[in-house]
């Protein structure tokens, strides 16, 4: 709402003040500026204390508005959009919004009105931007240099997507893929291929995806890819398609532009083709929210929590090891808070004295298949896929 956008100024200038006293002066190069700039119209229902505003399709969570709750917020998700965003009147009537299905025994275009008498389910996963993790990269990769905000965990509430392949008859044999089409508005004048967001994924991801509807506990909206988004449990936030229109069943992976040879894991100086990975499931994750550095001043020594999350696409956390020393020594943290299923992350804890002096603080995540997060960033072009514990780590100063 246009009336709102000045108050929005004025709220984030006003959090930027109180940011540039808590936030260390490293993180403030490049980001000033950034953080002076206004919610975007489509989202300016968010909490903009608790976001950088890298661009109007770009916003990111505040490492320190990542709280201690293990859901996060709504108005404090991230944002990510590869178009900009369609215009409001597409949640006008949200039933009324159709889907269309093929690969299946009856293709068929459905509406939202229709999918929601199939099947209900809900599902507590991460959702996080390939590309979290991107300002850690010392080359400067092209594209938004988020840190640590490009992710959070939520609730979705939807239809399981195999139910509804099982009423439209089921899978037509030798499909090897699941495509996901979003409905965002096409440039006029060029190849759709060059521009549409749509993503194919391994078919095995049929067993776990979901068309949302709603996310914790509200009518999806505008900005998450309401009124329907494609959630795929697990995987990287380009293959979640929002405004999904349609969903495709195949033998072979969509020529769309941003799968052929858009996030790809592209070694450093060659350039993006079909034949490198693609980026699909996350890897095990974790980093530090609590304490976190304080410019300009120092924290109070002794006895402190150190809280942080974790995560992975390829299973549940079983271990989260934490260390004061950059990594010298490990202790085991404790799993705290519920646990919300294998797509969502666990908190962890540990107590630790901090005596007088400089720490830094790290934690390293271990998953049930036995994937240990990493020192080391694997370096790519792009800036995707920074699971490092030492990038992630954090140097703080205690008196």
């Amino acid at each position: 709402m246009p009336t709102s956008l000045p108050v929005r100024r004025r709220q984030l200038l006003a959090g930027t003040a109180g940011a540039i006293a808590a936030a260390p002066l490293a993180t403030w190069s490049g980001v000033a500026a950034a953080q002076a700039k206004p919610l975007p119209a489509y989202a300016a229902w968010k909490d903009a204390d608790s976001l950088i505003v890298h661009s109007s399709s770009t916003l990111e969570t505040k490492r320190s508005a990542m709280g201690s709750s293990l859901i996060t917020p709504s108005d404090r998700l991230y944002i990510r959009n590869n178009l900009p965003a369609p215009p409001e009147a597409i949640v006008a009537d949200r039933d009324a919004w159709q889907v269309a299905f093929d690969g299946v025994s009856t293709p068929a275009t459905l509406t939202l009105g229709q999918l929601k008498a199939i099947d209900v389910t809900t599902v507590a996963t991460v959702l996080q931007c390939s590309g979290n993790g991107r300002g850690f990269f010392p080359h400067k990769p092209s594209g938004t240099p988020w840190k640590v905000g490009a992710a959070g965990c939520v609730l979705w509430s939807g239809v399981p997507l195999r139910s509804v392949i099982e009423a439209l008859g089921g899978s037509r044999s030798g499909m090897l893929y699941l495509t996901g089409t979003g409905g965002e508005k096409l440039p006029e004048g060029v190849d759709p291929l060059s521009v549409v967001v749509e993503r194919s994924v391994p078919i095995a991801a049929l067993k776990d995806a979901v068309l949302a509807w709603e996310m914790n506990g509200a009518p999806l909206s505008l900005a998450h890819g309401g009124p329907l988004r494609l959630v795929l449990p697990g995987y990287q936030g380009v293959n979640n398609v929002k405004y999904v229109k349609r969903i495709s069943l195949s033998a072979t992976e969509s020529q769309a532009k941003i799968m052929s040879h858009g996030y790809r894991m592209t070694p450093m100086g060659e350039k993006a083709n079909p034949n490198q990975a693609s980026v699909l499931l996350m890897n095990v994750k974790s980093w530090i929210n609590s304490p976190l550095p304080v410019e300009g001043g120092k924290l109070g020594a002794g006895t402190t929590q150190i809280l942080g999350v974790a995560f992975s696409g390829a299973g549940p956390i079983k271990r989260v090891e934490v260390s004061v020393d950059g990594g010298k020594t490990w202790r085991d943290a404790k799993l705290v808070g519920p646990d919300l299923g294998p797509f969502a992350w666990r908190q962890f804890v540990l107590q630790a004295n901090l005596p007088a002096g400089t720490h830094v603080l790290a934690s390293r995540a271990t998953d049930a298949a036995g994937n240990v997060q990493p020192q080391q960033r694997e370096e790519n072009t792009a800036g995707y896929g920074n699971n490092s514990w030492a990038d992630h780590s954090l140097s703080v100063v205690t008196a």
